[in-house]
């Protein structure tokens, strides 16, 4: 394996190339089809990674998570008890982030992008049994079940198109993560966010101020999905490049 070039000398070869188009045309097709039902489902997966995240900061900081909600107007809750509040109310905006560029970089690699897609998949039968609504319980199946068929597709036959959907995931979620925050925290200033509530407890700076930082950290992590995929494209094995560049072909 060679060592990592930080400073990304001799940028791009080929893979990494089509790395960046890739995104590029997956950014294009979603702004372009971002207030159609087509994109339905994937902003929900977004809003589900975002109650995920409150959910997950509730156990790592030993609380208790009662029950979660996804709705069809791209809202959502998550009910804990316990746990340290002013940790969990972030988690959702950047944790969302987190998991853009998490996906993103996972798409950089066939097995990473295998465990990125057993991971969501685990992670939607984990919530099936917590889901408070037929909304959430639906997108839950529903995404089971596609990331299932994309799986049986990417071994069994010659659609070999399991990386390029995990990355679609990552590009969606970070760019609806980024517009998220600025349409709640920022534009609109919801009243209810999770923003206004840790201005509450964190008053040293505004719903609207903390808004704008967090969409500043979520915009770093776009950007480091991009720094950090390329360098990781860079760095994969002579084999591993010549399998991601058949990947990317099909």
């Amino acid at each position: 394996m060679n060592t990592p070039n930080w400073e990304l000398r001799s940028c791009c070869n080929r893979n990494q190339t089509t790395f960046l188009i890739t995104i590029g045309i997956f950014t294009v097709v979603i702004l372009l089809l971002w207030r159609t039902f087509l994109l339905t489902p994937f902003k929900l997966i977004t809003v589900f990674l975002h109650e995920a995240s409150h959910a997950v900061a509730c156990k790592l900081t030993c609380g208790d998570v009662e029950g979660m909600e996804v709705n069809a107007n791209e809202g959502g809750s998550t009910t804990t008890r316990g746990g340290i509040y002013w940790l969990i109310l972030p988690a959702g905006y950047l944790g969302s982030s987190f998991w853009g560029m998490a996906l993103i970089l996972a798409s950089t690699n066939l097995l990473t992008a295998r465990i990125a897609a057993a991971g969501l998949g685990l992670a939607l039968f984990i919530v099936l049994f917590i889901a408070k609504n037929w909304t959430l319980r639906s997108l839950c199946i529903g995404f089971i079940v596609f990331l299932a068929v994309i799986w049986v597709l990417q071994e069994l036959t010659t659609v070999k198109i399991l990386r390029y959907v995990i990355l679609f995931i990552g590009v969606m979620n970070s760019l609806f993560s980024v517009y998220d925050i600025y349409d709640d925290l920022i534009s609109r200033r919801v009243h209810s966010s999770d923003a206004e509530k840790f201005a509450e407890i964190c008053p040293c700076c505004t719903g609207c101020g903390w808004g704008v930082i967090w969409g500043m950290i979520s915009f770093v992590f776009l950007c480091a999905s991009l720094y950090l995929g390329l360098v990781q494209i860079q760095i994969l094995p002579s084999e591993m490049q010549k399998l991601c560049l058949f990947a990317y072909a099909q």
